[in-house]
């Protein structure tokens, strides 16, 4: 017998996993959509906001918030000057030791001594320079200088390197003769990689030996690079923003003890690398921190190293620059300032995002995201439901029904199926006549017993069809302003819900009709599906109803035995129209040649036999007294809808003149 074994699937994402669900984000999207937005912004904006429908993840600006949260508690840390005050302390303890001491001798050295005192620099780098081959005669001032140096020493150090102020501590001259092993082995590293020599065993050999001043275990040498760079540009930035007799000080200071333990060339040489190499880390760029409690060296060029880290975070965050997009954000630096949570919260949005596209609601055109014709489709139909959810139940007429044939009204007769029928099966009559036969059919002795026929069985000559109405097909023109004075009155939004709502509702319920887009502004244009959700308003001058109408009537044309249906939604009279050289002219107030030339082309449309009807979204004198004209000479009719059932008008006098011409 064969043997099985059984275990999870290794060969990539399991094939047999349900879809992610993306529903709630391409709702969420589509309703900004209908509303007006873009739909690269109406991703921004969901991403922004968080996912409340997909256990409560956080958006960008949650985290955004979180981040300059701990800016704020970075910089109430402490102050710049830490270190300096530390050691101008100790100088003062070493110099009253020392004066205390001399004070008791009588001696013509006490008084030299004491002179040499008076004589030391306000500045306290070169004080300490100064004094460093003094020989000092109170063993308390002595022990007071010693430990300024070692303090010192300790806090140079620990800022470059955060795991030498432990092993600095003690006074054990092995352990500085350990750091200077370490830093000159570094820099050849540092100076072999360069030449492209360097090998992941030489990194694994150095870490081996000197790991423990590297407490964030680097795995690679690029990541020790990443360290020991944000520590130094940190310091560097601490230096930019101290006062200048601060930097003249501190920088004393530190040469001083770098030269004193034998570590200036050395550091110099580090500093000028790790510079090279990452000189995208804002060195010499002032900071500043805002709390009381003076900080050490280390401890300050850690929380400007953070700090710097966060503005970085906080700019990517923000996805305020051209390109911007999600992978543009370090999960680990995430991770470092927010916590575990956030890097979930991250790793989600970038997720639905990414399936979004996967499943083939986005898609990436020249770098900006655009719904794909999948996408409009739903957003359709979502701004059919919109409408007539807004609709009075009195007045609706139209449900969903999905087991509708698209062959006709039901007359509700039957007669018997035909090859080639289309209509509706009658299920009903179907069964009963298969019934009927199979009962006729069966043996005398079996209907004399009471038995019963095992089964029905179904035949050609049982099946009958639901006689219909032939149903006439239409050809369906929506005008729609798209000039900039849409947008100012507030209606824009309508009028694309608008747009998407009839063409999700003829394409689904009439799918016989042929209906046609069309914007204007200075000049018309035909709007496809995929077209009308990122659909924007131009911000040019000009109603040009002259060539929309002239489109609609070539698309009138084209379906010569189809029914004519025009609908305009517009928000001002005529302004502009075509030119015998195809220009667009634009005159305000209308100019007459404007007037006569879409009147021209109204009375097109009535010796086509197609109504015009108007929907006006002002009431604006001149737009009133133009669409009265173009009802009399036309026989259309007009409405005066608010913005707000702008889409329940025109698709309700749409489903009036269609089932005014059914039958027909």
């Amino acid at each position: 017998m064969s043997r099985y074994s059984y275990g999870a699937y290794q060969d990539g994402p399991d094939p047999l996993a349900p879809p992610y669900d993306v529903r709630a984000a391409l709702d969420a999207v589509g309703d900004a959509v209908l509303d007006g937005t873009r739909a690269d912004e109406a991703l921004r904006d969901l991403l922004r906001r968080g996912l409340p429908g997909m256990r409560e993840r956080r958006g960008l600006d949650d985290l955004l918030r979180q981040v300059r949260d701990r800016r704020r508690q970075v910089r109430e840390r402490g102050r710049l000057d830490g270190t300096l005050e530390r050691v101008k302390r100790l100088l003062d303890e070493a110099v009253t030791a020392e004066r205390a001491a001399l004070a008791d001798d009588a001696g013509a050295d006490a008084r030299l001594r004491e002179a040499e005192l008076d004589t030391l620099p306000a500045d306290t780098a070169q004080a300490v320079r100064q004094l460093s081959g003094y020989e000092w005669r109170s063993p308390e001032a002595r022990a007071a200088y010693e430990k300024l140096k070692r303090v010192l020493r300790s806090e140079v150090l620990d800022a470059q390197f955060t795991g030498m102020k432990r092993a600095l501590q003690s006074q054990d001259p092995a352990a500085m003769d350990q750091v200077k092993d370490m830093m000159a082995a570094l820099n050849a590293m540092l100076e072999k990689d360069a030449r492209g020599e360097h090998t992941q065993d030489d990194f694994d050999r150095f870490m081996g030996e000197y790991g423990d001043f590297f407490p964030e275990n680097p795995r690679t040498l690029e990541e020790l690079v990443d360290v020991l760079a944000r520590r130094a540009a940190a310091m560097d930035r601490l230096l930019a923003s101290l006062s200048d007799e601060q930097r003249a000080e501190l920088s004393g200071l530190m040469d001083e003890v770098m030269r004193d333990a034998g570590l200036a060339l050395e550091m110099s040489r580090l500093t000028d690398a790790l510079r090279a190499r990452r000189p995208d880390l804002g060195w010499g760029t002032p900071d500043r921190m805002t709390g009381d409690e003076p900080l050490g060296l280390g401890d300050t060029t850690e929380a400007l190293a953070e700090l710097a880290d966060l503005a970085a975070l906080e700019e990517s965050l923000g996805q305020d620059y051209a390109g911007a997009d999600l992978s543009d954000i370090d999960e680990e630096a995430v991770r470092r300032a927010l916590g575990r949570q956030a890097v979930d919260d991250l790793r989600e949005l970038r997720r639905v995002e990414a399936e979004l596209e996967r499943q083939g609601y986005l898609r990436r055109t020249r770098g900006r995201l655009e719904l794909t014709p999948r996408a409009v489709r739903r957003l359709g139909e979502t701004a059919l439901r919109r409408v007539f959810s807004g609709l009075e139940s009195a007045r609706r007429g139209d449900h969903d029904q999905r087991d509708a044939g698209a062959a006709g009204e039901r007359t509700g007769a039957t007669r018997a199926w035909r090859f080639g029928d289309e209509q509706p099966l009658d299920v009903v009559a179907t069964v009963s006549n298969a019934i009927t036969r199979t009962a006729m059919d069966a043996p005398p002795e079996t209907l004399r017993r009471g038995g019963r026929p095992n089964g029905v069985r179904l035949s050609v000559d049982d099946f009958e069809v639901q006689e219909t109405e032939r149903r006439s097909a239409a050809a369906v023109c929506l005008l729609v302003d798209l000039s900039y004075s849409m947008v100012l009155r507030g209606t824009w939004a309508a009028a694309k819900q608008t747009t998407l709502a009839l063409h999700s509702l003829v394409t689904s319920k009439f799918p016989q009709d042929a209906i046609q887009i069309v914007g204007f502004s200075n000049y018309a244009r035909t709007l496809q599906p995929t077209e009308m959700a990122g659909l924007d308003w131009d911000m040019v001058q000009g109603t040009n109803l002259h060539h929309a109408l002239m489109i609609a009537g070539r698309h009138l044309d084209e379906h010569p035995d189809f029914d004519p249906i025009v609908l305009v939604v517009t928000d001002g009279e005529p302004t502009a129209h075509l030119r015998p050289d195809g220009r667009s002219r634009f005159d305000y107030p209308p100019s007459p040649d404007t007037l006569v030339l879409t009147m021209a082309e109204v009375d097109k449309m009535t010796r086509r036999g197609a109504g015009m009807n108007f929907f006006m979204l002002a009431d604006d004198r001149r737009l009133v007294s133009f669409v009265e004209e173009v009802a009399q000479r036309n026989g259309g009719r007009v409405f005066a809808p608010d913005a707000e059932r702008l889409g329940e008008y025109v698709v309700s006098d749409y489903l009036r003149v269609r089932r005014g011409r059914r039958g027909r």
